[in-house]
């Protein structure tokens, strides 16, 4: 059988494409199991796909590995969670981002702790998700990020 690649320009297509429909989905009032599978699915390939994108930044794997962590947290898989949440702070430390990613991060190790009931880890993170995310430039990305570290899925511990 003939191998084909694909043009470097449909990986980025698909990276941003399967991007939205996670957003798309995490919407959703009415997620079913199957939704909740593509989900998983989307937000891997949505990152594999910018890995192979020729627009790729290092800042896409980081935020790449916040959206798995992202849906992993909304499932309430607390162990996978916090493993894609520790990738996206381990890669936000070596690329010394700051402002909106650097709070991002902090926010879902925060939500992956809560999700596995560690309260003092939980607000360790959350603070300092709280004390980044008000120094971030932008008053629409600061709203922004401000208004998703309010959102569920906290566990009772927010």
């Amino acid at each position: 059988m003939e191998k084909h690649e694909l043009d470097p320009n449909i990986h980025h297509y698909m990276g941003i494409e399967l991007n939205m429909q996670v957003w798309n989905l995490l919407g959703k009032t009415d997620r079913d199991q199957n939704d909740s599978n593509r989900m998983i699915a989307f937000a891997k390939a949505s990152l594999f796909h910018w890995y192979n994108s020729p627009n790729y930044q290092p800042v896409n794997a980081q935020r790449g590995e916040w959206m798995i962590s992202h849906v992993y947290a909304v499932l309430n898989k607390a162990d996978k969670a916090l493993e894609h949440a520790e990738n996206c702070r381990k890669l936000t430390e070596e690329l010394d981002l700051k402002g909106f990613d650097l709070a991002y991060s902090y926010e879902a190790v925060a939500r992956a702790y809560a999700l596995k009931g560690d309260k003092t880890e939980t607000e360790k993170y959350i603070k300092l998700a709280k004390e980044t995310g008000e120094k971030i430039e932008g008053e629409e990305d600061r709203k922004i990020f401000l208004d998703d570290l309010n959102a569920e899925p906290w566990n009772g511990m927010c």
